[in-house]
């Protein structure tokens, strides 16, 4: 299911529901990246667009500049340091070209968009086991603090935020047969 941003007169699908602990700190992961990216002016166009049976888009933005706009497919990857390699390189062919094929799925099902200039990006994020405990107490404990407006003695001033810093890859890979 997709979520559309509502400024566009797309048809509005259900958010996906994240019930694993994995898919939890997946979709935290991508609204930090959602966030990075529009602080630096992208707009948000669509989260987690899925084509049944192809596969998902984690974002669809838009870039805008004076004379072109370009609709950007981004792929967010999060994973542990280690000896086997970083995000970035977790993007492999196969994964490609399973992002192309949705995005020609979503322009043909968008045709707003099939003039726009079209880009394949990576947001990655490489992080130590310790920053994702971090992140979940943090995350709990502001929570715990929406549901129990009471309990002031955790604040988002005060809580534990770590500080992940993306690595972002414009045109990480591109679609030969466009």
């Amino acid at each position: 299911m997709a979520h559309v941003n509502k400024s566009k007169s797309h048809k509005l699908r259900s958010p996906l529901l994240a019930t694993s602990p994995t898919q939890r700190q997946g979709s935290y992961f991508e609204q930090l990246a959602c966030d990075y990216l529009q602080q630096q002016g992208l707009q948000l166009i669509a989260k987690n667009w899925q084509q049944p049976k192809v596969g998902e888009l984690d974002l669809v933005m838009i870039e805008v500049g004076v004379a072109w706009s370009t609709l950007v497919f981004v792929e967010v990857r999060q994973r542990q340091c280690s000896s086997f390699g970083d995000a970035a390189l977790s993007v492999t062919t196969s994964k490609q070209r399973k992002i192309i094929k949705a995005a020609q799925y979503f322009l043909q099902q968008y045709p707003e968009y099939a003039d726009y200039d079209c880009r394949f990006d990576v947001i990655a994020y490489n992080i130590n086991k310790k920053d994702i405990n971090k992140a979940d107490i943090a995350k709990a404990k502001l929570e715990k603090d929406k549901l129990e407006p009471s309990n002031a003695s955790v604040t988002k001033s005060n809580a534990i935020k770590p500080s992940y810093q993306p690595e972002w890859l414009k045109g990480a890979f591109v679609a030969q047969a466009w």
